[in-house]
């Protein structure tokens, strides 16, 4: 029996019975020899791991777009809060961890520099619009490994398809993430708003610290503990009605004062501009683009999706230096 083997029927015997249980996984699009050592979620956590579309999440807006500050979240750091609360969670359910933490740092490959604003503008500018959970699952089914993507699990790729809140996952874990990005980006952004001056803990609305409390740490802390109370041996993962709609309405407060406000906002219209002539830069000069993405086209892919492949896959820093490369002049040398 391999190290592997024995791992998989740990999991029957520790995992609760809603567990997604490695060994009967739907498997992936092209079979495989299976790892003597590792599971197949843990496997695929290793491979999103390792990616570079992973890598370049270090150097991509949350919410602030390139912030000068050492201590504000990228997409990176989100992505890793993301995966944290996932994991406390799925431990304390007895659900499968390898499986919450490769869908939690699988979940925001696919966005786009300057964060939704890059959405924004990519969803306009493609025929067939641009939303990044299909983007990230486009990324390790297809853009990955210079056209070979990651070849994931199944599960994995619907948990990261699925981790809006408009969708519902197959998994449990699938689920625990879709909340855990929630609690994330609501509880971070709080932070990083508290630090750049735009907000203060007392403008955050009483009825809602009431029910979540009166600091980012004590929030995380209600949030995740309540979550684990009312899932707890049950098929389904979910809140209390209070704290839910207390949740509900402090993220909704976050669009009103932080998500929309002028100040953190402030350089969008730059950046919207910036993306949409790259665009329209690329569709006029393909061969500007790697080849990875010109023979894309070659074999019959739709010229603006894979212009916007490769705009999306760009770090912000990518994305300005292009653009000054090609729109601003340079200095004479001789």
């Amino acid at each position: 029996m391999t190290i592997r083997e024995e791992m998989e029927q740990r999991e029957h015997v520790l995992l609760s019975p809603y567990a997604a249980f490695s060994d009967q996984s739907a498997g992936r699009d092209r079979p495989e020899a299976p790892c003597d050592i590792r599971p197949v979620y843990q496997r695929d956590r290793d491979r999103i791991l390792h990616s570079r579309s992973f890598r370049r999440l270090k150097n991509k807006t949350q919410v602030f777009l390139t912030p000068k500050g050492d201590h504000y979240r990228t997409r990176m750091s989100h992505t890793l809060e993301v995966s944290q609360n996932a994991r406390t969670i799925a431990k304390a359910l007895h659900l499968n961890e390898a499986l919450v933490e490769a869908i939690a740092l699988g979940h925001d490959l696919g966005h786009a520099p300057f964060g939704h604003v890059g959405e924004y503008i990519l969803n306009r500018l493609c025929e067939g619009g641009f939303r990044h959970n299909e983007q990230s699952v486009r990324i390790v089914e297809k853009l990955e490994k210079h056209g070979k993507g990651l070849n994931l699990t199944k599960e994995v790729r619907d948990g990261i398809l699925n981790h809006q809140m408009s969708s519902t996952p197959m998994t449990l874990e699938g689920r625990i993430v879709r909340l855990s990005d929630k609690i994330a980006y609501i509880n971070h952004d709080v932070d990083d708003a508290i630090r750049a001056g735009i907000l203060c803990e007392e403008d955050i609305p009483a009825k809602f610290r009431e029910v979540l409390g009166n600091s980012v740490r004590m929030r995380l802390n209600t949030l995740i503990h309540n979550i684990v109370t009312n899932s707890m041996g049950k098929n389904e993962i979910r809140m209390s009605e209070e704290t839910e709609q207390a949740m509900k309405g402090l993220r909704q407060f976050m669009f009103e004062h932080l998500y929309h406000n002028p100040v953190a906002k402030g350089e969008e219209n730059k950046a919207k501009e910036l993306l949409e002539r790259l665009f329209c830069y690329y569709m006029e000069h393909l061969e500007q683009m790697p080849q990875q993405f010109t023979d894309m086209i070659t074999d019959g892919e739709k010229q603006d999706r894979v212009v916007c492949d490769y705009i999306a896959g760009m770090t912000d820093q990518y994305a300005i230096a292009k653009f000054n490369e090609y729109f601003v002049p340079a200095p004479w040398q001789v």
